[in-house]
């Protein structure tokens, strides 16, 4: 039986390297073999992130990472910035609000990237901003916003602003430079780019961000980034960690690492070329302008009718699966993930069946179109 294809933008498919080593048997959490096993991982980590300073793993979901990084490094009554272009902007002000804090939101169209001119303009039009909140890449949109400028922005308002992304659809899967890049704090999640099972959640600072942790007096317990920067002076973690995802982590750098890291960024810049030229090819409409187009998930629309017909006739016919739009993009558009484990090969292998479901919807001959257009961006 042919295996099935999960294109979504997380959670995402699981090398098979990974798989064999978080089943190779469990080790104690307090042994020699699992310091030895995060010291590993700590020294391979931080390449991801674009960062010399250690990573904090937690043993829970992508959000636990937004919200950590928000209640270790705001103070009660502090003023900051949430940009909201998407679903998962507006996941960071709904934590946002949960807290003692002053909100002020910038709302971006969703489908499109930030305008640093504009924002630069709502930023200098507020007073003692503590900290800036971003996505880098907005999965349920799939723009990316030009961080690097948002960053130098926010420090030309102020050096003592944060600037903090949530990197959950981003890191493994584009490059960052947390120094050049001007981030404060970058977090991110175990079941995207990173190739994991849903379970691990990372929070990397910089010694800014760290001091400004160490001195806030907001009351936090098990999402205390303190604990957990303090426990991997012993290499180890404050509350028992997920061993076997940890050991599939190990397992995942280590192929990243034989790939090479540059390489793995390309790969992912090829696959969103190779996918955003096939599916213009098949008179596609692409949500987001190449200026904004996400490294590592692809958005597109149609009528309503085409896009149920499409995602049913992909896992049904194909045996693929991909997402469709959240809140109210649901019916509007579909998302194609290319994060991770996933090759131009795998690419070829959606538009295919894209060109056949849509050759037969429409009663139009497109067999051949988006893989020959998807064949001429790779090879340029």
């Amino acid at each position: 039986m042919e295996p099935n294809l999960l294109l979504t933008p997380g959670p995402t498919p699981i090398p098979p390297q990974v798989t064999h080593a978080m089943s190779a048997g469990m080790i104690g959490h307090r042994s020699s073999d699992f310091t030895s096993l995060m010291e590993d991982v700590q020294s391979n980590i931080r390449t991801l992130f674009g960062t010399d300073h250690s990573v904090a793993i937690l043993t829970s979901s992508g959000t636990s990472a937004l919200e950590a990084s928000m209640i270790n490094l705001i103070e009660p009554e502090d003023a900051i910035v949430i940009i909201v272009s998407g679903a998962f902007g507006d996941r960071f002000r709904s934590i946002a609000k949960t807290y003692p804090y002053e909100v002020h939101t910038y709302e971006v169209p969703w489908g499109e990237g930030l305008d640093i001119e504009d924002f630069k303009a709502f930023l200098t039009g507020k007073a003692d901003i503590k900290a800036v909140f971003s996505q880098a890449c907005e999965t349920s949109t799939a723009v990316v916003h030009p961080i690097n400028e948002l960053g130098q922005l926010v420090k030309s308002y102020s050096p003592d602003t944060l600037f903090v992304v949530d990197g959950v659809s981003a890191v493994g899967g584009m490059q960052f430079d947390m120094e050049a890049d001007a981030i404060d704090c970058l977090v991110t999640g175990s079941q995207k780019a990173l190739m994991l099972p849903p379970g691990l959640a990372f929070v990397a600072m910089n010694e800014t961000a760290r001091t400004r942790a160490a001195n806030n007096p907001l009351s936090r317990f098990y999402l205390d980034i303190n604990k957990y920067f303090d426990a991997l002076e012993a290499h180890s973690t404050p509350f028992t960690p997920a061993v076997s995802l940890i050991q599939g982590l190990a397992q995942v750098l280590s192929l990243y690492k034989a790939e090479g890291v540059e390489k793995v960024f390309e790969r992912h810049l090829s696959m969103r070329n190779m996918l955003r030229a096939g599916l213009e090819a098949l008179d596609l409409e692409l949500f987001v302008d190449d200026a904004y187009a996400s490294p590592t998930v692809t958005a597109f629309r149609s009528d309503e009718a085409e896009l149920a017909h499409i995602k049913d006739a992909l896992k049904k016919k194909h045996g693929i699966t991909i997402a469709g739009g959240q809140k109210h993009l649901k019916g509007q558009i579909l998302r194609i993930g290319h994060m991770g484990y996933m090759f131009p090969k795998d690419m070829l292998t959606v538009l295919a069946a894209l060109e056949a479901i849509l050759s037969d919807y429409r009663n139009q001959q497109y067999y051949g179109k988006a893989l020959a257009a998807a064949q001429e961006a790779y090879y340029e």
